[in-house]
């Protein structure tokens, strides 16, 4: 059975063995111990109601129930840019026109933005590839948005998800080769390091402010801008079929697409509902496909299951429900899984 949790100070050399199989441009996983123990006492500190907004942030691990391995990781901020300031590029549109040469043209154009400050960020998805089969991707990444529909008072009303950017497997990235590298003078690889382990001054230090023209930069940088990395596509998708869209921005580093939305307009927090648990030996399977978490914030726990739900209960086994950490008549939160097909009448 795989079961979402709150992140535990004895996940730390599991997060570690992960983070080995991520490669270069996933930032929010580095493998570096020190980094990762401080991001888990943060975690732990916000469900304690110790962590000031700006420290704020949630990690959950999916777990294999049965030999407890930890094989994939997903989190939540609160509220980023509070800190240390949020950059991307905002990819909009100069217009350069004389009437008098009959020339207008409007030109592609970065502009350096701190837009999304304030606003919470869906972040650090990682499965194990040796999982990435049936819906453990869907259970690992929708299960943070369950969580907030659940607990809504902890989050803002805007919600940003980067996707990673598209770089090879020795870490070149096109995007970086011609504009980063330009400014920095580093690998993309060390940068990526840089920023993962959290030395991030360098970017307001040496990052140019003035607007930078696309149809400067090369045919292969200009062709990935807002594309994500092949490993990421599943991710994106699962995020723009709950609704998250992208606006226009993307990462300074390696040109990946940033997702926005409001978290009330997200199908998975719009069409969540409570129901009632009901524990039976044999329950009946029902046709649709559950995510379902409790209602307990310092002990969350989800999971997927096609138990049958009518008249607001939904049946559960004994073990499902032990899992949950949940008893007979106790409230759960459930969402359809996967957004129902829209289906149109026919003349």
């Amino acid at each position: 059975m795989m079961l979402i949790r709150p992140v535990t100070r004895d996940d730390k050399p599991a997060l570690l063995a992960l983070a080995k199989k991520t490669g270069v441009g996933f930032t929010s996983l580095p493998h570096h111990e020190q980094r990762l123990a401080q991001r888990i006492e943060r975690m732990l500190a916000t469900w304690q109601g110790e962590a000031p907004l700006h420290d704020q942030g949630y990690l959950f691990v999916l777990e294999e129930t049965e030999t407890q391995q930890v094989v994939g990781v997903s989190g939540l901020e609160v509220a980023i840019g509070l800190n240390e300031p949020w950059y991307d590029f905002r990819v909009g549109t100069l217009v350069h026109a004389s009437k008098e040469l009959d020339v207008y043209n409007q030109m592609p154009t970065l502009f350096l933005s701190n837009d999304h400050t304030g606003c919470s960020e869906l972040c650090t998805l990682f499965l194990d590839p040796d999982f990435r089969l049936g819906k453990h991707g869907h259970l690992l990444s929708k299960s943070r948005l369950l969580f907030m529909a659940s607990f809504r008072e902890y989050f803002t009303d805007k919600l940003i998800a980067e996707m990673r950017g598209v770089s090879d497997d020795s870490g070149h990235s096109p995007f970086w080769e011609s504009l980063g590298r330009r400014f920095f003078s580093i690998d993309f690889s060390q940068a990526d390091h840089l920023t993962g382990i959290g030395q991030k001054a360098f970017i307001a230090e040496l990052m140019p402010k003035h607007p930078l023209y696309v149809d400067f930069l090369s045919e292969p940088a200009q062709q990935v801008i807002a594309k994500v990395h092949p490993n990421t596509e599943p991710a994106r998708k699962i995020l723009e079929d709950e609704g998250m869209r992208y606006e226009g921005y993307i990462d300074i580093f390696d040109a990946g697409p940033t997702l926005e939305a409001y978290i009330d307009d997200l199908r998975m927090v719009r069409d969540s509902e409570l129901c009632e648990v009901l524990i039976s030996d044999s329950p009946r399977q029902g046709e649709a496909t559950w995510l379902i978490g409790n209602l307990n914030y310092h002990h969350y726990r989800a999971m997927i299951s096609n138990a049958q739900y009518v008249d607001q209960q939904i049946s559960l086994t004994a073990e499902q429900a032990d899992q949950l950490q949940v008893q007979q008549g106790d409230k759960v939160r459930i969402a359809p899984l996967f957004a129902q097909p829209i289906v149109t009448a026919s003349c």
